[in-house]
């Protein structure tokens, strides 16, 4: 597929895209043209990237682990230092304290929603609770 099927399946623009490769992230085939073609499965690896991204992670240290992402899951880190462990030791644990204040924030509004909910389709149940 072209830079702007990829762009529309994925929701990200076609800048970003051409960000990724330069980042060594995705690595689309070139056509005997030189435009770019990017394989069916970079749909998944952009949504992989991007999730990623949102979850803070810089784009070396995503470089690094994207190999892990991948079926079967052979990792070979022959590069793997102190540093770059407690980095992602860091991010690890700082994204399992983001999942847990986003599952606060949306139990508060689905019981906020409930309330409503219910208060819409009985005037006084807010008061008798």
């Amino acid at each position: 597929m072209r830079i702007g099927e990829l762009a529309e399946r994925t929701g990200t623009p076609r800048r970003l895209l051409r960000y990724y490769e330069e980042q060594g992230l995705i690595l689309p085939d070139r056509c005997a043209n030189g435009y770019r073609a990017y394989d069916e499965r970079l749909v998944d690896r952009v949504m992989q990237i991007r999730g990623l991204l949102d979850a803070g992670l810089p784009t070396r240290i995503i470089k690094q682990i994207l190999p892990c992402l991948d079926r079967p899951r052979i990792i070979h880190f022959t590069d793997a230092t102190p540093e770059m462990i407690a980095t992602l030791e860091h991010e690890r644990d700082r994204m399992t304290e983001r999942i847990q204040s986003l599952t606060r924030n949306r139990d508060a509004i689905a019981d906020y929603l409930d309330t409503v909910r219910l208060t819409q389709d009985d005037p006084g149940a807010a008061t008798r609770s």
